[in-house]
């Protein structure tokens, strides 16, 4: 049997994407709905500067982060992977968010894996050093860019990634979804 590596990131991909919306806009005092989102940086979608976003992320990311509520079946999908495949969470969190990120998952139940909490949105070198076979991921600037370098990519669809694809980048709509690919994929490394 092969033993695929798999990334993936948190925000948005195993986590429902909108989670932190309520409370920004109860703090910005706006009214945005899911349907507006439409890019990935929330300070752009909301309106206010990036500095003003930072301030009240700075603020509130714990409390965000720890309410955040997981995708529909993505904590069963990845414990079923867990079982046949590594697989380790990358995210462009802040290093010091662990504690809180490791609370969720467990919460969640959520497979063990390894967390790297990078604190930028580049994780080619990531991918690179942990021999990613498979990305999960859901902003489209990161699933181009780690699809340049040649790792397959699975992004999963918001209202703010609908954008062309690109060659090794993959539009998926669900966690079921996801678990089929990735049996197609270990099936192809088989026979290969």
């Amino acid at each position: 049997m092969v033993r695929l590596n798999i990334c993936i990131d948190i925000d948005g991909t195993i986590t429902d994407p909108f989670y932190w919306l309520d409370l920004a806009n109860y703090y910005f005092n706006k009214n945005l709905k899911e349907d507006d989102i439409k890019e990935y940086e929330i300070y752009k979608v909301l309106g206010v500067s990036e500095e003003e976003y930072n301030k009240f992320y700075d603020m509130y990311s714990e409390l965000i982060h720890f309410r955040a509520k997981p995708r529909e079946f993505a904590s069963k999908v990845l414990k079923d992977i867990s079982q046949k495949h590594n697989i380790y969470y990358v995210s462009a969190r802040e290093p010091k968010l662990m504690n809180i990120t490791e609370k969720w998952l467990k919460r969640y139940n959520f497979p063990k894996g390894e967390v790297y909490l990078l604190g930028t949105h580049n994780k080619i070198q990531k991918a690179k050093e942990l021999r990613c076979d498979i990305f999960i991921e859901d902003r489209y600037e990161n699933a181009v860019q780690l699809a340049k370098e040649g790792f397959k990519v699975l992004l999963i669809d918001c209202p703010y990634n609908r954008k062309p694809l690109k060659e090794g980048i993959y539009r998926v709509f669900n966690w079921e979804q996801i678990h089929e690919i990735i049996e197609l994929i270990e099936k192809e490394k088989e026979i290969a």
